[in-house]
């Protein structure tokens, strides 16, 4: 019989999340994975006290990761069915689920339970060399600790994120020299990551930009992101990146410095039965 407890520490599904991602067709997202995931809640499947999955639900009651072991005697339909019914009074209320087509158990899960579903965004890869001229040009230098409060407000102003985690996540980033600026004049008008993995995806670097709002429109985006890859290049690494399906401008600069939309993200609203 199948037993659903919270999971106390992530160590304890390490050989699970290993697995999970050697399942998937393509890197996935690093935001999504080791930013989103990580902050989420964590329920482990037990056969004979024994953890053979897990899933993991975030504070707006959306699954992000679902697997379950293929030794497992449990059915893995049955089960998700189970939690996506809301049947689970371990799990509670789950509305739906983010999932990549790069996740192809995980997603036909989503869909058999979907009452709707929708691109949330476009999962990049490097497949070509850069074919924007100059596109290594733009001089991004690393970011220091005593820069910390300048990105904070930057992004603060640039995109609206909560300054209290941007001081955190940027604040990590730095301390791995993994956060970059483009500075014009003393101001900056734009910031790099070229974000590494730890375990699992590391042959990849994940990319992430942003462009001062007086600044886009005139092929900053393009440079930093041709910057950022080569980067990543020169240690040996293909970069992905993603971005949300309404960002027009942000696709036509990811295509720029030679990254395709081979994935996507889907949000999947669960049936009500």
């Amino acid at each position: 019989m199948l037993e659903i407890k919270p999971i106390k520490t992530l160590e304890e599904i390490s050989e699970l999340k290993k697995k999970y991602f050697e399942q998937a067709t393509a890197p996935l997202d690093g935001m999504w994975h080791f930013g989103f995931v990580p902050m989420s809640a964590h329920f482990g499947f037990y056969e004979n006290d024994a953890v053979v999955g897990y899933c993991c639900i975030n504070d707006d009651s959306y699954m992000l990761q679902f697997y379950l072991s293929q030794t497992a005697k449990t059915q893995a339909k049955e089960l998700f069915t189970l939690i996506a019914e809301q049947n689970s009074s371990v799990i509670g209320s789950v509305n739906g689920a983010f999932v990549s087509t790069a996740e192809p158990r995980y997603l036909s899960l989503c869909l058999d339970n979907s009452s709707t579903f929708k691109v949330n965004a476009l999962m990049y890869q490097q497949v070509a060399p850069s074919i924007t001229e100059n596109a290594t040009g733009l001089n991004l230098k690393l970011a220091c600790q005593k820069q910390l409060s300048e990105f904070v407000a930057f992004a603060v102003d640039n995109i609206a994120a909560p300054a209290q985690w941007l001081s955190g996540y940027f604040g990590n980033l730095i301390m791995r020299q993994e956060l970059w600026g483009y500075w014009k004049n003393g101001k900056l008008l734009a910031t790099g990551e070229c974000r590494l993995f730890d375990e699992h995806q590391t042959s990849y670097a994940d990319l992430g930009i942003i462009v001062a709002e007086s600044e886009r429109g005139q092929g900053v985006a393009t440079r930093v992101l041709g910057s950022l890859v080569s980067l990543a290049n020169e240690r040996g690494l293909t970069p992905i990146c993603s971005t949300e399906s309404s960002n027009l401008g942000a696709q036509k600069a990811i295509y720029r410095a030679g990254l395709a939309p081979l994935n996507r993200i889907i949000q999947v609203e669960f049936e009500r039965k």
